[in-house]
């Protein structure tokens, strides 16, 4: 497979992949500091994802921590060029949206 026909399938995998989980935006939450849940925010509803199990699995295993170092490398590489990649910014509000400063 070439360089452009892997990136094109890796994006479709993912986007259906996304498709299929829970969505919504999730959120941090729950009544124990010490045992926080992951709560999907959808409209005028909310469901936690651990109940969602056979939907958000697969999701949460493709996005592990195996993919923060490409992610990273991505996002470092954007910001070194002359030219900002629309994609890298958006993902970075997106991040920095949800990560906890430090």
């Amino acid at each position: 497979m070439d360089e452009r026909a892997l990136l094109q399938t890796a994006a479709d995998r993912l986007e259906a992949l996304a498709a299929r989980s829970t969505p919504g935006d999730w959120r941090t939450g729950g009544l124990l500091a010490s045992r926080p849940e992951v709560i999907a925010h959808v409209e005028d509803s909310t469901e936690h994802v651990a109940e969602a199990r056979a939907r958000t699995a697969a999701w949460i295993s493709a996005l592990s921590p195996a993919v923060g170092p490409p992610l990273v490398a991505w996002l470092r590489t954007a910001a070194g060029r002359a030219e900002v990649d629309p994609a890298a910014l958006a993902l970075a509000r997106v991040l920095l949206e949800r990560l906890p400063e430090g």
